[in-house]
């Protein structure tokens, strides 16, 4: 039996600038900060369950046409002039509800309350900018301990590189002798 996706809708410059780090590097950089969550939120899909569709707000580009296009199997979207984030999110979050998607399949990640008073209308399940930073930050924790428990120690690997005579040697310095 196939499984079905779980999707996560990302409100992309909301979830930036919950980040203190993202945030600063927007005043600067806008394109350098959609580069690092665009990386984490990657990174994030690879430890998660989750297809990740990020969406920035271009609604205020004269003559935006809007875009779709794919970074590392990340999906990001531009809105089109006039269109919101919010207003995006909330009908991809009906059209995949309305796929036969369950509640549990769709998650919305913005810390706009009425925005996710919205999302819970339509269908799907909601977390704060926060709180999903907390969850990526979790799911890297995560794999770094299931790294160092799964990395055998080897003892002293230098000399594990060196012949006998030379180890031996070497260790006699080491001790004095």
């Amino acid at each position: 039996m196939k499984t079905r996706a779980h999707y996560l809708l990302v409100d992309g410059y909301n979830v930036i600038h919950a980040r203190p780090e993202l945030s600063a590097i927007a005043a600067d950089s806008l394109d350098g900060a959609r580069i690092k969550l665009c990386d984490a939120l990657c990174e994030f899909m690879a430890l998660s369950r989750y297809r990740v569709i990020i969406v920035f707000d271009a609604h205020m580009v004269p003559g935006g046409i809007g875009s779709v296009t794919e970074y590392n199997n990340v999906k990001i979207v531009f809105t089109k002039e006039a269109e919101t984030a919010d207003r995006y999110i909330e009908q991809a979050a009906y059209k995949l509800s309305k796929e036969g998607k369950s509640r549990d399949r769709i998650t919305v990640a913005t810390s706009d309350a009425l925005e996710q008073l919205i999302i819970l209308g339509q269908g799907a399940n909601r977390i704060s900018a926060t709180d999903l930073w907390k969850e990526i930050d979790n799911a890297k924790q995560q794999l770094r301990q299931r790294h160092i428990e799964n990395t055998p120690v080897k003892k002293n690997p230098l000399f594990g590189l060196l012949d006998k005579e030379t180890a031996a040697k070497l260790e006699a310095m080491r001790y004095g002798k």
